[in-house]
C-alpha cells in the first residue's frame, strides 16, 4: 500500500491519485491529511504538497487539483528528457514537474472547457489543443510520465510491488451503412440512380444493378471477410452499428429490415456489438435511448458502448448523456482528420466532470488513428509508416492501440490499398503468432 499524504483532499486529488496509482501502477492507495499518520508509516509514500515534510519522495503541488471550477491556466512546455511536460517543480522534487496535476488538465480535456470556436459539426477543433499546438499530440505523453514515475519508485521503494499492465489492440469498426447497394428500398434506389445518370457515372450505375441482381457481391459487405482477417491475426474488434431513423447525415439501412438484423446478430456472434449514435443523438437523450433499445432488441443482449457519429463530442454533457442513456463506455475521444492522442494517453480512464467536480461512471477508450486522418499521407506506405510509428509508442507503454476503420472504405471483397493497410495493421498486434495461425 501507498500513503499519500496532502494538506487537502480534493476530488479532483482523489480522481487522478487513484486513476495513477490505482489504475495504472495497480497499487492499492491510501490518501491522508494527517501528518502524524503519514510519518509513522513505515512503508513507501509520497509527499504531495507545497513542502516537504521530511526526506521523503516529494513532488511539489500545482493548485490546479486544489481548485474549483475553470480558470485560465497559465502553461509552458518543458522538456524532460525528450518528453513534454508543464507545471514545473523545484530541484528537491522527485519529478521535475507535478505529474498529477498535469495528467488531470489531459485527462479531464481541461482546455475545452475554455472559449472556443466549433467547427462545422460542433466539435472541438485539434488546433486549439495544447498537444496539437506544442507538438505532442502524436506522444501519449501521461503514459510515459507514468512510467517514470513508476521507475522512480522503484528506485526509492524496491519493495513496492508494480504490475506491468498488457498491450492491447483493437478494430473499431464504423458501420454507419451496411450496404452500398443493397435493402436500400426503391425509392432511393431509384433515386440514386437518377444523381449517377446527372453526374454520368455509368460505372456505378452497372455495378449498382449487377450488385441488386445478384451478379456481384456489395463493396460494403466485408463481414465475413474481416472476421476471417481477425481470427487469423488474433485482434480484437468492436463494431458500432448505426441504428438511427433516416436524415441528412444518418442514412443506413432501415432498422426494420430483416435483413439488417440478421446482419447485426451475425456480427454479434463474433465480435462485440455497439451502438454508434446519430447525429441527432448527439444531444437528445430520448432519440439515445431509442436507438440503445433497437440495438438491445436485435442482439438480445446489453449495450454498454457507444460511438458518436463523427466524433462529436461536447466536454462535458455529453458524457453526462450517455450516462443517463445506459452507456458505460465509449469510443468517440479522439480527432477525425489528424492522428494522435486528443487526451494525451492511450490508456482507458473514468471521465472527470470539472463542471460538477466529480468522477463520473464512463469508461474512455481513445482511439489514436481513424482512417481519415490517413488520408493527408500521399501513399499507402506513408500511411502505413505513421501506423507503425503509433504502434511502437503504445507498446512502448503498454497501452491501447485503438485504430477506427470502416467497411466503406475497406471493401474487402476487391484488392484495394485500404485493405493492405489494414492487413498491415492487424500484423502490427505483437500477439500475432504467425506459426500458429
Amino acid at each position: 500500500m501507498l500513503l499519500v499524504y496532502t494538506y487537502k483532499i480534493t476530488p479532483r486529488v482523489n480522481y487522478i491519485m487513484k486513476h495513477i496509482i490505482s489504475r495504472m501502477l495497480n497499487v492499492d492507495i491510501r490518501i491522508t491529511t494527517k501528518v502524524e499518520d503519514f510519518i509513522a508509516h513505515n512503508g513507501p509514500k509520497i509527499t504531495y504538497t507545497r513542502q516537504p515534510l521530511q526526506n521523503e519522495f516529494f513532488i511539489k503541488s500545482h493548485e490546479l487539483l486544489f481548485e474549483q471550477g475553470i480558470s485560465d491556466v497559465e502553461i509552458t512546455i518543458y522538456d524532460w528528457e525528450g518528453v513534454p511536460c508543464f507545471f514545473p517543480t523545484t530541484e528537491n522534487c522527485a519529478l521535475p514537474f507535478d505529474v498529477f496535476a498535469a495528467s488531470f488538465y489531459l485527462l479531464s480535456r481541461y482546455e475545452e472547457y475554455l472559449p472556443h470556436v466549433k467547427d462545422e459539426h460542433g466539435r472541438y477543433p485539434v488546433t486549439e489543443s495544447l498537444a496539437y499546438q506544442n507538438n505532442f499530440l502524436e506522444i501519449p505523453v501521461v503514459d510515459l510520465w507514468v512510467k517514470r514515475l513508476k521507475s522512480a519508485l522503484q528506485r526509492r521503494f524496491p519493495e513496492l510491488q508494480l504490475k506491468n499492465k498488457e498491450y492491447q489492440q483493437t478494430s473499431v469498426m464504423d458501420i454507419a451503412v451496411a450496404y452500398a447497394y443493397r435493402k436500400k428500398g426503391v425509392i432511393r434506389t431509384i433515386g440514386a440512380t437518377l444523381i449517377d445518370v446527372f453526374k454520368f457515372k455509368l460505372s456505378k450505375i452497372l455495378d449498382r444493378y449487377l450488385v441488386l441482381l445478384g451478379f456481384r457481391e456489395d463493396p460494403y459487405d466485408f463481414f465475413f471477410r474481416v472476421n476471417q482477417l481477425h481470427k487469423q491475426y488474433q485482434c480484437e474488434a468492436v463494431f458500432f452499428f448505426l441504428m438511427a431513423d433516416y436524415s441528412n447525415y444518418d442514412k443506413n439501412i432501415s432498422v426494420i429490415n430483416s435483413s439488417f438484423k440478421t446482419l447485426i446478430k451475425s456480427v454479434a456472434d463474433y465480435s462485440i456489438v455497439s451502438l454508434m449514435a446519430s447525429y441527432r443523438g448527439f444531444d437528445d437523450l430520448a432519440v439515445l435511448k431509442k436507438e440503445r433499445n433497437r440495438l438491445i432488441n436485435t442482439i438480445n443482449r446489453p449495450v454498454k458502448r457507444v460511438r458518436q457519429r463523427f466524433n462529436r463530442l461536447h466536454i462535458p454533457e455529453t458524457y453526462r448523456l450517455m450516462v443517463d442513456a445506459g452507456f458505460n463506455e465509449d469510443y468517440t475521444m479522439g480527432y477525425t482528420n489528424e492522428v494522435g492522442f486528443r487526451a494525451g494517453t492511450c490508456s482507458p480512464f473514468y471521465f472527470y466532470d470539472i463542471s460538477f467536480e466529480e468522477q463520473i461512471p464512463i469508461l474512455i477508450n481513445s482511439f489514436c488513428v481513424q482512417y481519415t486522418s490517413l488520408y493527408k499521407f500521399k501513399s499507402v506506405s506513408k500511411a502505413e509508416e505513421k501506423l507503425q510509428e503509433l504502434s511502437e509508442r503504445v507498446q512502448e507503454v503498454n497501452g491501447d492501440f485503438n485504430v477506427v476503420f470502416s467497411n466503406e472504405i475497406l471493401q474487402l471483397n476487391q484488392r484495394n490499398s485500404w485493405r493492405d493497410l489494414y492487413i498491415k495493421y492487424l500484423k502490427m498486434n505483437p500477439n500475432y503468432d504467425e506459426q500458429v495461425s
